[in-house]
Formats: structure tokens, sequence, C-alpha cells
């Protein structure tokens, strides 16, 4: 084969051994190529000769995504290529201009350049003794640091330092495990080496402008806070209040977008890993590193989520009540912007990220699956690169920033309402402290119970499916919260006086987690193709695209129902059983139920978000595996997971759904409760039958539905861009088809990063600034009208009803997006005529529909609904004219 010569002849000019040409040639068998549509008629010689057909080790040769100067003389190479001229063209046209490129790179060493890896290779070489050490040392000096700012009182922040810092140590013991295993062949390496370069060239533009926009936020927060009077409720003064707002804005800001790298850190390491294992006929093996991949984020994103909410309480703590008298309850109300900060990088995060992944991954299924009827990931499509980048930037990227800022802004709620329980029923400051410390104490446990967890999820020979064992590690997970649940409960919500209330905040808690139960199964019946609704759409997919597009719809609007009721229901109980732990405060006890019960859906959250990691990494796997020509079986192997990888990521944003959704109510009450305190007024009820208010209502949803339609435009303006550059390069490069060229992987990757930064700030805008407009506009007719409080009233309408509108619809995208992709693939399991029949182009149709539904607007609104409630609340004081 063409591809195989040259790929030995470069193996070679870097200095591998010959006998390394039958190991290549053993991944490019003729069979294998004719399966996959590669081979010519004439493959059927002994010989393999550079007048064969390729197998995609030209397409290898990846060296173009940094060095697209050499790539014309590389294709002229081709173009007049035969047997005898083409050493001559290689020796005299390509390797020169080759050389010369990478003489005017930052190192002349191929190998440095593709495959060096200089963190991976510092965390295998951390040895178990630096690692106690490290784990010991930093566990000591959290501690005193605590200790010395908040005194003996900070004996639970310490417990939660603690089991963070360990958290941390077994998240590196599973990063050492992964880096350490099998790399695979040097064309896997090339493929994964690209994948890497070009997602972390994505996130370096991507945090140079969102770095660049958290200092202006910064500064108008600080001048913000610091143009008001005194507030009345915290005796602090404003210069002093401004600079806590913005460190705790900037502090929440660093740590997100810490979480989302560590999230793609990790994704283009672990699939290179997955697909050797894939390689070596390992099901355990793959399963075991894709798997403990998405752990291994998952575990950092809530580690540091707590570890810098604990330690910015211990300074905030020091500063508002050793210093200035402040009560203890009152500083979670500090701490606001810390879930600002998180919230603003997530929502930048989802929405760049998601455009850039479905972008691509349309683009690239457009043409390559319709116009071309090529294999999904196949090396001749110019945009499988951006693509394979695409999975990491988007899915494992946006998907921790977007628990991060869940998690952070569920633990804020909780502390803020436990800080105004303990004041109204007037608890001892050793009861109160429990109480606001609680959902810290739940979500540290949950990285323990996560960890046990991770570590059960083995295939075992008896398993049907890899989903067994990740169903099998739920059940330890869910198992060990419960009993965790109960003894926390216990410990930290018993008082003498109202003795049986924190068994009613743990009935909360049990049904909370029987939610999270609940919510997994019926979005994993909307969207496998195991149940009637996916075959559904994918029996429709036989008379045509439109019948499959109307099903798909239809589905997506009917499985809003059960998650709406469901949430309904956990909201009822949970706040009439909160009710009746304090009596003489029923209202603010009632949802102190409710924010039991969201930790209850939450107190697993690590493990679920490991299994929604887990797929974008086999994902990726499969797409190296393709690219690098490996055996059919290895394909096998690596569709398996990606398959169940499909099934667990549509399941994951459904709990996704339902933690925002109850995070938000927990939000809504502390607004409330900011108000007070910042306006030294009563207020405890929005009038919605007030013209104003309801205003805010229908602006509110009105700014949910633009900003669904302007992410779904910004996908669709991006991926038409990235359908005419491949067009475009399978007409002017005909040998693209029959592997003598290879396409500008580049090209493709270059439009899709800049296209995604540029269309994302519309959305990511419009989310940040239409409740600052609304509520300043509102301000200035307040004051007029002679009503203080009318701003923050309407907002309160905004927030209320955007955020009810914006739970429904992302339900509604996520469900019909992960429906249609899931009946592509019930087809292609061989229902309805299979690969390549009618049916099957049509549900081709349905999930480019669905693309962007499920992966770019319905996660984005996840964010949103948080992000509208922590901008409302940190910037409370703005809203509020002085008395």
């Amino acid at each position: 084969m063409h591809a195989t010569h040259t790929a030995i002849m470069r193996t070679n000019e870097w200095g591998v051994e010959p006998g390394r040409r039958e190991q290549v040639m053993s991944h490019y068998s003729r069979d294998t190529m004719q399966q996959r549509g590669y081979g010519g008629a004439g493959s059927g010689s002994g010989s393999m000769g550079p007048e064969q057909s390729g197998g995609g080790g030209v397409m290898l040769d990846m060296d173009s995504l940094s060095q697209q100067g050499s790539s014309m003389s590389y294709q002229r190479t081709y173009d007049s290529y035969d047997s005898a001229a083409y050493q001559n063209s290689y020796q005299n046209s390509y390797q020169n201009s080759y050389q010369q490129s990478y003489r005017q790179s930052p190192t002349n060493d191929i190998h440095s350049k593709h495959h060096a890896d200089d963190s991976a290779e510092w965390i295998i070489n951390f040895s178990n003794g630096k690692l106690i050490n490290a784990s010991l040392a930093s566990s000591f000096l959290g501690c005193l640091f605590i200790l010395l700012l908040v005194g003996t009182e900070g004996y639970v922040l310490c417990f939660v330092h603690v089991v963070c810092t360990l958290g941390l140590a077994f998240a590196a013991t599973m990063a050492r495990e992964i880096l350490a295993s099998d790399t695979g062949d040097h064309e896997m390496k090339s493929v994964a080496s690209c994948i890497r370069e070009a997602a972390e060239g994505f996130l370096t533009i991507q945090y140079g402008s969102i770095s660049k926009m958290a200092v202006g936020v910064t500064a108008v927060l600080f001048f913000a806070y610091l143009m008001r009077q005194q507030t009345p409720g915290l005796q602090i003064n404003s210069f002093v209040l401004a600079v806590l707002t913005g460190l705790s804005f900037a502090i929440g800001a660093a740590c997100s977008a810490m979480a989302g790298y560590v999230g793609v850190w990790i994704s283009v390491r672990a699939n290179l890993r997955v697909a050797a294992q894939a390689v070596l006929g390992s099901v355990s093996g793959a399963l075991r590193m894709s798997f403990r991949g998405g752990a291994f984020s998952a575990v950092v994103s809530a580690c540091m989520c707590m570890m810098g909410l604990s330690l910015l309480y211990a300074v905030f703590h020091f500063i508002s009540v050793s210093l200035y008298g402040v009560r203890a309850e009152s500083v979670p109300l500090l701490l606001a912007g810390y879930g600002f900060g998180a919230s603003f990088v997530a929502l930048f995060m989802q929405v760049a990220g998601g455009i850039y992944t479905k972008a691509a991954d349309v683009g690239a299924d457009m043409v390559g699956k319709i116009d071309k009827s090529i294999p999904e990931d196949d090396p001749r499509n110019p945009a499988v690169i951006a693509d394979l980048v695409g999975d990491n930037v988007g899915d494992c990227a946006g998907s921790m920033a977007d628990v991060f800022e869940s998690i952070a802004a569920e633990i804020l709620g909780t502390m803020i309402l436990a800080g105004s329980l303990a004041q109204e029923v007037k608890l001892e400051t050793s009861y109160a402290q429990g109480y606001i410390f609680f959902p810290l104490v739940i979500h540290a446990l949950d990285v323990v119970v996560s960890s046990v967890g991770i570590s059960a999820v083995r295939h075992k020979p008896g398993d049907s499916s890899p989903l067994t064992s990740m169903k099998r590690g739920y059940l330890v997970t869910a198992t060990l919260a419960t009993i965790f649940f109960t003894i926390v409960c216990r410990w930290m919500l018993y008082t003498p006086d109202m003795p049986d209330a924190w068994f009613r905040f743990w009935l909360c808690g049990m049904l909370g987690i029987a939610t999270a139960f609940v919510l997994l199964f019926v979005c994993q019946y909307y969207t496998d193709y195991a149940y009637n609704p996916v075959k559904g759409i994918a029996a429709a997919s036989t008379t045509g695209h439109g019948t499959n597009v109307i099903q798909g719809l239809a589905v997506g609007f009917e499985s809003t129902g059960p998650p709406a009721i469901i949430i309904s229901i956990d909201l009822a109980l949970a706040y009439y059983l909160g009710e009746g732990a304090f009596p003489s405060a029923p209202v603010t006890s009632g949802l102190f139920g409710t924010a039991v019960a969201t930790m209850g859906i939450l107190c697993t959250a690590v493990f679920i978000l490991s299994m929604n990691n887990f797929g974008p990494i086999a994902d990726n796997a499969g797409g190296i595996v393709e690219m690098s020509g490996q055996s059919e079986a290895t394909r096998v192997t690596t569709d398996s997971l990606d398959a169940i990888g499909n099934v667990t990521k549509a399941a994951t944003k459904g709990y996704s759904v339902g933690g925002s959704a109850m995070a938000f109510f927990l939000l809504f009450r502390a607004f409330m409760d900011d108000v007070a305190a910042f306006s030294a007024e009563e207020f405890e009820v929005v009038n919605i039958a007030k013209i104003e208010v309801l205003i805010g209502g229908l602006l509110g949803v009105a700014m949910v539905f633009v900003f669904t339609g302007w992410t779904m435009s910004a996908v669709g303006v991006t991926a038409q861009a990235v359908v005419v550059e491949v067009r475009r390069q399978f007409d002017e490069i005909p040998g693209i088809m029959a592997q003598t060229q290879r396409p500008a992987y580049a090209q493709c990757t270059s439009i899709v990063t800049k296209a995604a930064l540029r269309q994302a700030a519309g959305p990511t805008a419009l989310a940040l600034l239409s409740p600052v407009v609304v509520g300043l506009i509102f301000r200035v007719v307040g004051y007029y009208r002679g009503d203080r409080l009318l701003a923050v009233s309407v907002l309160a309408g905004f927030m209320m009803f955007g955020s009810v509108t914006a739970l429904l619809l992302a339900a509604l995208l996520d469900n019909a997006g992960g429906a249609w992709d899931n009946a592509k693939k019930y087809i292609e399991s061989g229902m309805h005529g299979g690969k390549g029949s009618e049916a099957h182009k049509a549900a081709v149709t349905g999930d480019t529909v669905g693309d962007p539904a499920k992966d770019t607007s319905g996660p984005s609104l996840h964010v949103v609904i948080t992000t509208m409630s922590t901008t409302i609340l940190v910037l409370c004081p703005i809203f509020i004219p002085s008395a």
C-alpha cells in the first residue's frame, strides 16, 4: 500500500528499527481496508507496493496541524507520484521542506514535537512516598491555616480539607495508573498527539478571552459594592465588602476554569490508553482506562470546589467575625461571588465548547456520511480531527465546569439558608455551625463513597455489557451514601430543643437519593434504544426524514412531563417534612428540607459525573482506532464502549437538569435573604400579579428561548463553514478518497476554533447582561414610583419564570437529541435495513438536528439556570437604592 510504504519510510527516518515494518504492515491488512472501502481492485497482489490504495497510514502524518507550511509540497509530491519518481520527490521536495519547517519550529525533534508529554511523565514518576508526603503536608498546613483563622470551631472545615486532600491523592493514583499504561503504536500516538495539541490550543485561546473578561467583571463588582453605603445587615464597610466580593468571584472563576482544564487534560491522554487496551483485546482494560479517566476529573473537580469554599470561608470568617463582629451565620452571604465566578466561567466553557464539538460533528457527518458514505471517524474526512477535539473541549471541559458550578451553587444556597434558619430559631453557635457546614460535609463524603464505587467498576466475565459493572459501582456508591447521610444528619443536625428535626431532614435526604435514581431511569427510558420511545423514532425513519424529525420532537416534548412531576413531588414532600422540623420558622425550615433533598440528589454526583466523562473518552478512543487503521475487532470493542457512553451521557444530562433545578430553588431563597440583608427590610413575598413582576417573568422566559435560538444558530453557522471547507477539499484534492493525498485537517480545526469563540460571545452576553439590564431599568422605574424594592421584585419574577422555562426546555433538548442519536445507532445495529439504508439516512438527519440540542443548547441551559440566579444574587446591592 502506498500509505503504508510512506509510513514505513518515515518511520525509518525517525530512527525506528527496520523490523517495525512487519508490525506496521499487520495493522493494514487488505481485508480490513477493503471492508472499509479503502482498497482498490488491484490489492490482491502479495506485495504492498506504493501503487496500491492505502489504509490510513498517510492520514497519520498529522504534522500538518502545526506545520501546514509543508503541506503543499507534500501534496505536489503525491500529485506527480510514480514508483520511481517517488523516492526523488520525497527526498528532494517533501523531506527538505519538512525538515526546514521543523528547523523554524521551537524544536527540531519530531518525537518531542508530537509525543513528548512532560506533565504526564512527571505524574508517572511521582512515587507513592512523595504522594503520601504531599498529602500529609497539605492536610497539616490546610488544617493549621483554618484553625488559626476560625479557631476550634473550624474542625469541621479541617475534616473537609483532609477528605479533599485524600480525594486528590486518590485521583493522582488513578492518573498515574492511566498514564503508565500502554500507549499503542506510533500511528495511534500521532493521532492522539494532534487531538491533544488542538484541544489544549483551543483552551489556551478560550482562557485568554475569559481571563480578560473576568478581570473586567471583578472591577465592576468592586466598584459596584464600593459605591454603596455600609450594608445595615452586615456591619462591614463598603471597601472591605467590595474587596471580599471581588476576591470570591476571582477565586470561583479560577477554580471553575481549572476544573474544566483538568477534564480536558486527562481525557486527551486517556483516549490513547483506551485505544491501546482495545488493540490488545482487553475489554476490561479499555473500560477501566476510560472510566477512571472520567473519574479522575470528577474527583478533582469536586475536591477543588469544596477546598476553595472551605478555605475561602475560613478567610472571610476571620475578617468579618473576628475583625468586624459580624454574626457567623451571615458569613455565607459574603461567599456569593464564588458561585457567580464559577457560573461565569462555566457558561463560557459550555457554550463555546458545545458550539465547537457540534459544529465539527455536524460538518463531518453531513459530508462524510451523507455525501461520501464513509464511516464515522474515517481519516479521509478533513473534519475528523476537529470532531475528536470537540469531544474533549465540549463534553469534558464543559460538563466539568457545569457540575462544578452546580455543586458550588447548591452548597452556597444551603449555607445561606442554614444561616437564616439558625438566626430565626436562635440556635446556639455550635449547632448553627453544624447546619451551615452540613452541605460541605455531605459533598466531602460524596468523594469518599464515589471513590469506593469507582474502585468497584470492574468488568467481570459474566457481565453482559460494560454498563453492568457501572450499575454495580453506582449501587455501591448509593448504598454507602445512604449510610453516611444518616450518620452526618444525626451528627450535625441534631439539636436538644428539637430532637426529631434531624430525622425529618434525613427523610428529605433519602427522598433526594430516590429522586436521583428515578431521574436517571426516566432519562434512560427516553434515550436508550432498549425502550419504545427510541424504537418509535427508528421505525418512523423508514418513512422518511420528516417523520423521523417529527417523532423525535414528540419524544422530546413528552419527556419533559415525568421529570417535572418527579421534581414537583420531591419539592413538595421535602418542604412538608422540613416544615415540621422547626414549627417556629416553618417557611425557612421547609425550604431547608428542600435543600437537604437537593443534597440527596447530588450526594453521588462524583460517580455520576464519572459516568458522563467516560463517554467522550471512549468515543475518542474509537476515533484513534479508526484513524490509525486498526482491525475491525478493535473497532468493535471501542464501539461497544461508545454505545454505553451515549447511554450514560444521556442519562446524566437528566440528572444535571434535576440538580440545577433544585439548586435554583435554594438560590432563589438565598436571593430573598440577600435582599433582606442589604435593604434592612422584610422581603418574604413576591406578588406575581404585579404588572412589573409579570413583565420580568415574561422577559426571563424570552431570554431563555432567544438564548437557545442563538446557540443553535451558532452551531449552524459554524457547521456551514465546516461543510463548505470539507466539500472544497474533496473537490480540490481528489486523491483524498483514494488515499493518495491527505486532507488539510488544520484548516478545519482553525475554522471551528475561531468561529466557536466568536459565536459564543452573543449567547453568553445575553445570559449575563439580561438580568442586569432589567434590574437597572426597573430600579429607575421604582425610584420614580416610590417603590424601593421594585427592581428586586421584578428580578425575582425574571429568575423564577426563566429558570422554570430553562428547566423544561433543557429536558426537551437533552432527551430529544439523545433519542435521535440512539435511534441512528439502533438502525446501525442492523435494524430497518442497517447502515446505508434509507432509514439510516433519515436517522442521520435526525441525529444531525439533535446534535446541537443535546450537546450545545441543552447543557448550556443547565448553566443558564444557575448563572441567572448567581448573577442576580451577587449583584443584588446595585438594584437596591440607598434608603
